[in-house]
């Protein structure tokens, strides 16, 4: 598990580490793990160039002893000053002693450039002088690693207003940041520096995690006993919906899948092992309802989503069902069974009344607190939001996912997952991850090099998706 902070809760943990540490000590631990890092990116350090560009802050001492320790290991280092009269004094004398050397501008022969402009305390885009400094270090083609953040990127939300730092690499300390999901960091490295952090309300599951919370049948188990997925997707516009929807909740899990719509002969002829009927009033019973892709917003359409939200069964809505249930939330609030919802930014504008904005995270939990229920803001980085304050972030690492039909999967493996009987919130966390990874395969199958993929592929690569996990 990864988690997440706030810039306050890392000054908080780091307080009590500079009363008990001797002056310059914690910084000193920064700055080493940044500068073997730094020597990770250089290969080879002798022989090799490093520029600092150094704000007033601590990120600016964290550069700027970096750079000292680079220097003592044979590489050349110069520093560009954007305040001199408010560098960190201390690592500057360490940094001249060494035999750094302070220049006006990066030199041309510089390997890698290190961003030490502002840190987790800073706001705003770059200042002008920076912002110069990292244009033409960017027109160069010179690497940056970057100390924390990216500079002009908000460390709570990723967003950048303006000129910013688009490093290779950043190195942060002590724990990760809403930032390093979020932001043009490039990889991320984290630094332990003995910080004591407790597990944040942010946080985003590994495959280790998902592995854990998978439901993985037992000697005992029978098809009934793993959940029973009910699926009312689909139409006569729009079969497809109910053949992805319906074949991801086949995929996900080993239990039983019942199908209820229009597309019922469709789906069967995709996947013989789903009962399907016609309509949900003949389905049978089932232990969750996957309701809305591809199910029109008409009357019919309307009345089956009420008939799902009145039961005390988990629901998972999205698609046509949001549409519905935009224009009337009051059909969800106050329900008490777990609920997820699963909107991409147009039908979170339908929902919330604005689209969501910069801060992703804030936008999402408020929309959850607002209804109740689990939300599931769709992007490149999935939040997922609980009505209790708890988030998980998903990073894709690309954008295969983005593609017609593939929200459809989606909305199948989570509705497997609340059949099987796992929360809400992990539930669309644990199916974001695996989807996530299935979009990655489908793309990069049959060799290493990615190629343009579709839904379809990713629902045929979630089983070897889960097989890499389980």
């Amino acid at each position: 598990m990864r988690y997440f902070y706030s810039a306050d809760a890392i000054r908080d943990a780091e307080a009590p580490l500079l009363a008990s540490l001797p002056d310059g000590v914690l910084m000193r631990r920064a700055a080493f793990g940044l500068a073997t890092a730094i020597a990770g990116e250089l290969g080879t350090v002798s022989g090799k160039t490093v520029c600092a560009v150094v704000g007033s802050g601590d990120n600016g001492g964290d550069a700027l002893w970096a750079a000292t320790f680079l220097r003592r290991r044979g590489a050349g280092a110069s520093a560009v000053l954007l305040n001199p009269g408010r560098a960190h004094r201390k690592a500057l004398a360490a940094f001249r002693r060494a035999g750094g050397r302070v220049v006006e501008t990066v030199p041309a022969a510089t390997d890698l450039v290190i961003d030490g402009v502002v840190g987790i305390s800073g706001s705003g885009p770059l200042r002008p002088d920076a912002a110069a400094v990292f244009s033409a270090v960017s027109d160069a083609g010179i690497p940056v690693v970057a100390v924390d953040l990216p500079s002009g990127v908000d460390v709570a939300t990723g967003a950048a207003p303006g000129p910013h730092v688009e490093p290779a690499l950043t190195v942060t300390f002590g724990g990760l940041k809403p930032v390093h999901a979020f932001g043009r960091c490039g990889r991320t490295e984290l630094v332990d520096i003995g910080l004591n952090l407790a597990p944040s309300d942010v946080c985003a599951l590994d495959a280790e995690d998902v592995a854990a919370l998978w439901p993985v049948p037992g000697p005992k188990d029978d098809k009934y006993t793993q959940g029973v997925t009910g699926v009312m997707a689909g139409s006569a516009i729009y079969p497809g919906a109910a053949i992805l929807c319906t074949g991801a909740a086949v995929a996900a899990t080993s239990g039983m899948v019942r199908y209820a719509g229009t597309a019922a002969a469709e789906v069967v002829s995709h996947w013989p092992e789903v009962i399907a009927t016609s309509s949900h009033a003949s389905a049978g019973r089932v232990q969750s309802w996957v309701v809305g892709p591809g199910f029109g917003t008409d009357e019919t359409s309307a009345a089956a989503l009420v008939f799902a939200l009145e039961t005390a069964l988990p629901v998972i809505v999205d698609a046509d069902g949001l549409t519905i249930l935009s224009a009337h939330p009051e059909i969800v609030q106050g329900r008490s069974a777990p609920t997820v919802l699963t909107p991409h930014a147009g039908e979170f504008a339908r929902l919330a009344g604005s689209p969501p904005g910069d801060d992703r995270i804030a936008d999402t939990r408020r929309l959850a607190d607002r209804l109740g229920v689990t939300v599931l803001l769709k992007g490149n980085v999935t939040v997922v939001a609980e009505p209790d304050g708890a988030v998980h972030l998903n990073v894709a690492g690309n954008a295969w996912a983005a593609t017609a039909g593939s929200g459809d999967v989606l909305s199948g493996v989570i509705g497997a997952l609340l059949a099987a009987g796992v929360a809400p919130g992990d539930a669309a966390a644990a199916a974001a991850f695996v989807h996530s990874r299935a979009a990655d395969l489908s793309a990069r199958d049959p060799g290493p090099a990615a190629a343009p993929t579709s839904a379809s592929r990713i629902l045929a690569h979630l089983r070897p998706a889960l097989a890499s996990i389980l």
